[in-house]
């Protein structure tokens, strides 16, 4: 992928980051899909207070992350460049659709909530470091310190004077996509779900073509 491509991938996926975090924060009643500061500070609050009966969820959002993140990186590994970023958007796409099937067949909220925990910890294994600033992963503490940071280094020129502009829009584009979840949930309930399944298939599908043309270009080495 060129740094263009990865840069708009990287904010779309942020984005979603946010719409699906802001859609489980309110379907959860204050945990998250994405976020797992927040669970992991929910979790032992709970058990601070020997709440035991709610520790169950945050634990299990933890643990569904964990398994995402597992998962993700090890098809990310195993699947031959530059068919991993397609085959880990595709995989991706699949757990939110599992997790509106089981939100629609269930009345339960773990289920869905499990499945969309998967999704994301799997996201993150979609991109790296895009040279300069993290795009398309789930949590946006450190963007935002760098934000931070290189703002505070272009009013004091040791450093370009639109440094932060990366940062800044790793954290724009959380905020908008939780903004836009926050919205789309009111109106239409967990089929909400369905936009950031098809955003992110069309970008395994997009990035499928990009691999196919890379593969076309790419001189064959001649056999031994």
């Amino acid at each position: 992928m060129n740094r263009p491509w990865q840069l708009g991938t990287g904010l779309v996926l942020t984005g979603l980051a946010g719409y699906v975090d802001a859609l489980g924060f309110v379907r959860l009643g204050g945990l998250y899909t994405s976020f797992m500061s927040g669970n992991t500070t929910q979790l032992s609050v709970f058990l601070g207070h020997g709440d035991f009966t709610h520790v169950l969820m945050p634990a299990a959002l933890l643990l569904a992350f964990l398994v995402g993140a597992v998962l993700g990186s090890g098809l990310s590994v195993l699947v031959p460049s530059p068919w991993a970023t397609p085959a880990v958007l595709g995989y991706e796409a699949l757990l939110i659709l599992t997790a509106l099937g089981m939100g629609l067949a269930t009345p339960e909220l773990g289920l869905a909530s499990f499945f969309m925990a998967v999704a994301m910890g799997s996201q993150n294994a979609v991109l790296a470091q895009v040279k300069g600033f993290r795009a398309g992963t789930t949590f946006v503490t450190g963007a935002l310190f760098s934000l931070g940071q290189k703002i505070a280094q272009a009013l004091t020129r040791t450093g370009p004077p639109l440094g932060w502009v990366g940062d800044g829009a790793v954290w724009a584009s959380l905020l908008v996509g939780a903004l836009v979840g926050a919205v789309a949930y009111a109106r239409l309930d967990l089929y909400a779900l369905v936009v950031p399944a098809a955003v992110v298939g069309v970008l395994a599908a997009i990035s499928a073509v990009l691999a196919l043309r890379r593969r076309a270009t790419t001189p064959e080495l001649p056999s031994a």
